[in-house]
């Protein structure tokens, strides 16, 4: 690669040359990282929608699932026993992984100000 003939230029003239190849290079890393922003964006975006469906499915599932239990047990204990044995055990077991949830978010909390 051939040398470039810098006996012409002046001082000011190189650092205004270095100045604007640097506004260049700054302009590519930024153009470079908003392209790679913006890739991981759309992967997330994706994600996230198919993680809400898969919750709503599993919303459902559970709804037909205590709607099942219900109606197993009302021929045995009759329809308000049957409902109320359901949401108890139900209730029960939301508080449950609510306290565990509960546990493990202080627990990632702990160390932060």
């Amino acid at each position: 690669m051939a040398e470039p003939d810098l006996s012409a230029e002046g001082l000011g003239e190189l650092l205004g040359r270095l100045v604007e190849d640097g506004k260049g290079v700054a302009r590519a890393e930024i153009g470079y990282y908003y392209a790679v922003f913006r890739s991981k964006l759309r992967d997330i975006s994706a994600g996230l929608w198919m993680g809400a469906v898969a919750l709503g499915l599993a919303m459902a599932a559970a709804i037909a699932l205590i709607v099942g239990l219900v109606l197993t047990l009302t021929p045995i204990v009759g329809p308000g026993f049957a409902t109320l044995i359901v949401v108890v055990v139900t209730g029960a077991l939301a508080g449950l992984m609510a306290w565990l949830a509960w546990r493990h978010v202080k627990r990632a909390l702990k160390g932060l100000p």
